[in-house]
């Protein structure tokens, strides 16, 4: 077998949809498995729209998701140039040879592909008027995710508008031709050009590659596909949120591709190790923020506690619930406990601003779910003494002093716990109370209580 040899070629626009992120990821899994090479090629022909910035964004996004590329812009590689704004002499040189074969004619100022077969007059309910088709042998595809696919052609249609500039069907299949790819892996929305491009392949007298059209990523709810005005569409998005971008990368396998044996969180060296054609489902993907958020929370409690900190840092100054010369110790001592039920780094800030700052907002659902059970500044008035003389201000300790004054009054201490929390936080919620009342430490707990108890 031949070096496989695959490509992304998008259409930089200043959006990094994650449609294009997963067929960008399914190229570069099956380059990786397969030992062979992805190569970035950019359609940026339209000028209005594929600037700098925009090229920037498509990038970063790129490297974000750890998907780099052997041949492309900033790595090079022996096909370039890799923007087709500067291949315009290959695109002339391969319009000549389909010229020399007699397969192209002009007419309105364009020039158009001339397919082969016997042609006839036939009236054309789209365009109510007679027009010229041809009867040409069927295209047949051998897709490595439809199966097999067939279409006949009926009509010559355009590769170089009036103004010059060369269609999509014309330059992709040159730059194809010319940069020697083997397999092309593409959304199933171009299937239906395949055909077209099978038969420029033909003219051109070269072999087509294989081609495997994988499912649309249908939106969150309601049909259609999901587009870069959807909600959670945007892979910009997700970093600007403090998602890793192992979790996006891993759920974006998911969409269209299964290992076929439920597991879904995987390490990105097991996903190249068992990605194929195989697993490439045909049915469409629905798109599901909920099980992404779920995926990325399981990649956020098993980062070792100084690459959480080192992650948590700059969100939390951004905040402005820490100040850049926070203690290191302490603020590792709170993201131990809140990493464990942390299901985004975007929602960190306000899950743990009362360990830093005295002045936090109190959840009024739950001050008043207590209220309706006792009056919850006389607990803490009660139990304010037991903390104070408790010897010492580790979570076993402070559970048994609670635990003896408690079985004395002939209640539960768990009776304490709701108005504690509060009490200190504000909060219905949060990491266990008695390891977090430690952390938080005897002057700044004891501080809270005797405030909200006056």
């Amino acid at each position: 077998m031949s070096e496989v040899r695959v490509r992304f070629a998008p259409s930089p626009t200043g959006f990094f949809h994650i449609g294009s992120a997963r067929t960008a990821l399914f190229n570069w899994l099956y380059a990786r498995h397969t030992g062979g090479k992805f190569i970035l090629r950019v359609e940026d022909t339209d000028k209005a729209r594929n600037t700098e910035e925009a090229l920037r964004v498509l990038v970063e996004g790129m490297r974000w998701l750890g998907l780099d590329w052997d041949e492309g812009p900033e790595v090079g590689g022996d096909c370039g140039p890799y923007f087709q704004s500067e291949r315009q002499p290959i695109y002339d040189e391969y319009l000549k040879k389909l010229e020399a074969a007699g397969r192209t004619y002009e007419k309105d100022g364009a020039i158009w592909f001339k397919l082969e077969g016997e042609r006839y007059t036939a009236y054309d309910d789209f365009k109510k008027a007679e027009v010229e088709k041809v009867k040409t042998a069927p295209v047949v595809i051998d897709d490595a995710v439809r199966g097999r696919v067939e279409r006949a052609e009926e009509m010559d249609f355009v590769i170089v508008r009036k103004d010059g500039s060369p269609v999509f069907h014309f330059v992709n299949v040159v730059d194809d031709i010319a940069m020697g790819i083997t397999h092309v892996i593409r959304g199933e929305d171009h299937l239906s050009n395949t055909s077209k491009h099978v038969e420029l392949f033909k003219a051109f007298g070269v072999e087509p590659p294989k081609f495997a059209h994988i499912p649309l990523i249908l939106k969150e709810s309601g049909p259609g596909k999901m587009s870069k005005r959807d909600k959670g569409a945007l892979i910009e998005e997700y970093e600007q949120r403090g998602f890793l971008p192992a979790a996006v990368r891993n759920y974006i396998c998911l969409l269209g591709w299964s290992p076929k044996d439920d597991r879904e969180k995987m390490d990105i060296g097991e996903i190249i190790e068992r990605f194929d054609f195989a697993g490439i489902n045909r049915g469409n993907a629905r798109f599901d923020e909920q099980k992404l958020s779920a995926l990325n929370a399981e990649y956020l409690r098993e980062l070792e506690i100084g690459s959480f900190t080192f992650l948590v840092r700059p969100i939390l100054a951004q905040a402005g619930v820490i100040t850049e010369d926070e203690d290191e110790d302490y603020l590792q001592e709170v993201l131990k406990l809140a990493q464990p039920k942390a299901r985004s780094l975007e929602a960190l800030p306000e899950y743990v601003s009362y360990f830093f700052k005295d002045a936090y907002p109190e959840d009024e659902k739950t001050a008043a779910k207590i209220a309706k059970k006792t009056d919850p500044k006389v607990l803490i008035a009660e139990i304010l003494p037991v903390l104070e003389n408790a010897q010492s201000f580790d979570a076993d300790s402070l559970k048994s002093a609670l635990e003896t004054h408690a079985e004395q009054q002939g209640v539960k201490v768990f009776a304490y716990f709701p108005a504690l929390r509060f009490a200190v936080s504000g909060q219905g919620g949060g990491p266990d109370l008695l390891p977090m009342l430690e952390v938080m430490g005897r002057d700044r707990v004891l501080g809270r209580l005797r405030a909200f108890s006056r």
